[in-house]
């Protein structure tokens, strides 16, 4: 059992994993780049099938010209917290497996599950360096694959608000009751040997 953040594992685990959570509350302080792409170097070395790596991220830091675009791409729920972020970064993921040897493009089954694992490693590595990093499914995707360029045979999967964590009391009063880590399912409801649970 570890005891961390205000949640306990029922095995004993590393303390990151209990740290990493998804805040909505920023400082906005401004990000140095190096940081954000060194979170996304972690998120290059995620594991995938084939070693296809169908991920793909853009980004903008809250500094840039391109951040009020990028805030408009979030549903409006998202931008009244997100927009205190440091940086935005969209996550897409390529549909189709773009091989060397010639033949034609074929779906990739596991693109949004190769880019998922590229996402936890992004935000375990925003927890190393002293940030924490919020996915949104909240995004309009059909504007975010027009205005960002995605090339044809993409998926826009998420955004995701990355900064400092700020007090709970600079969130509008509907949200400051939920700023806090959540928990999970028990692991007997999660994790079945053999097979699903009967009926």
């Amino acid at each position: 059992m570890t005891i961390s953040n205000s949640r306990t594992s029922e095995f004993d685990i590393e303390p990151l994993f209990l740290d990493r959570w998804s805040p909505r509350a920023f400082t906005g302080e401004a990000m140095d780049e190096k940081h954000l792409l060194t979170m996304l170097e972690a998120a290059r070395w995620a594991p995938s099938a084939s070693n296809y790596q169908p991920w793909r991220f853009v980004y903008a830091l809250n500094t840039s010209t391109d951040w009020e675009p990028f805030v408009g791409l979030l549903n409006e729920s998202n931008q009244v917290w997100a927009r205190s972020a440091s940086a935005l970064v969209f996550l897409f993921s390529d549909t189709l497996s773009r091989r060397n040897d010639g033949l034609e493009p074929r779906p990739l089954r596991s693109h949004s599950f190769d880019t998922g694992a590229a996402w936890a490693m992004l935000s375990l590595q925003a927890l190393h360096l002293g940030y924490l990093a919020h996915a949104m499914g909240g995004v309009d995707f059909e504007r975010a694959i027009e205005v960002l360029g995605a090339p044809a045979g993409f998926r826009a999967e998420a955004a995701v608000a990355i900064g400092r964590h700020a007090d709970p009391d600079t969130l509008p009063d509907h949200l400051k009751g939920r700023e806090v880590p959540n928990g999970r399912k028990k692991l007997a409801d999660i994790a079945f040997a053999g097979r699903f649970p009967r009926g």
